[in-house]
């Protein structure tokens, strides 16, 4: 894609399963690419299996002094950072709203807003300090676009990313720097193995596409974003859901009626009180 060859990316949750094919496809285009991951072993494996060159980097994303020690060693190491993959999240639990702990909670957020915060800082702090502009594509969520009773902290956390996305994209502008989001629907990652591979493919099914998404197919998109292929974007969240997000879910071709809600909803609020 136009305007990746050469240029430096740092990768958040580079380890994982999004963060590792969106390092792996900027790596392709031709950019060198730090990978950072609170795993800081598995993130030098990635970096090693990259087709160009690499550094690992062991970093914890909530934490503001890994947070200005991840950006040095990458500019350090390749002598600036042109493209930022926000990218680093966790789900934080499935249970009921009644039940969730709030340190739990307080995890996620500090995770997927805190440290998304603390990378948007920082890039822009970078690219204040070297003079230049760049590109920053954060990972959103079709959980930033809907809601549902389940991943209460994650969803508020990926209402939130939208927010800084707007505010960065708005302060950006002006100075050449651009900002968007990526917003996976269904891929079977590892981030939400717990939930069953198998249900994560079959509520897949009900999306227009008819399939989960995969990794590669959302590094596409985040490449296309820190091109300059995109150029006259910014504040934007591109859905890569299979269409999920479009659809009236009252409508029989929605699904209306496919779903034995009563069965679902015994499981959902089981043990939880009077209704």
């Amino acid at each position: 894609m136009n305007g990746l060859a050469g240029k430096v990316a740092v990768v958040t949750g580079g380890a994982g399963g999004l963060g590792s094919a969106s390092a792996r496809r900027l790596s392709a285009e031709g950019c060198r690419v730090a990978v950072v991951d609170i795993d800081g072993d598995a993130a030098s494996k990635v970096a090693e299996s990259l087709p160009g060159e690499a550094i690992g980097i062991r970093a914890d994303v909530a934490v503001e002094a890994d947070v200005e020690r991840y950006l040095h060693e990458a500019a350090a190491a390749f002598g600036r950072v042109d493209l930022h993959h926000l990218n680093a999240g966790i789900p934080g639990s499935p249970g009921a709203l009644p039940d969730l702990e709030a340190g739990g909670f307080d995890r996620v957020m500090a995770v997927n807003v805190r440290g998304i915060f603390l990378g948007l800082r920082g890039a822009f702090r970078l690219y204040r300090s070297a003079g230049s502009a760049g590109n920053v594509v954060l990972t959103a969520s079709i959980a930033s676009l809907r809601g549902s009773a389940d991943l209460i902290a994650y969803q508020t956390s990926k209402h939130a990313v939208l927010g800084l996305l707007h505010g960065a994209a708005v302060y950006g502008g002006p100075l050449g720097i651009r900002v968007n989001a990526v917003a996976p629907g269904i891929v079977p990652t590892d981030l939400f193995a717990a939930g069953g591979r198998d249900d994560m493919i079959r509520r897949a099914a009900t999306s227009p596409l008819r399939r989960a998404g995969t990794a590669d197919e959302i590094a596409s998109v985040v490449a296309f974003l820190l091109s300059e292929e995109s150029s006259y974007m910014t504040g934007e969240t591109v859905s890569a859901d299979g269409g999920s997000a479009i659809v009236s879910t009252v409508r029989p071709s929605g699904g209306a009626g496919a779903w034995d809600f009563a069965s679902l909803d015994h499981q959902t609020y089981s043990g939880a009180g009077p209704s």
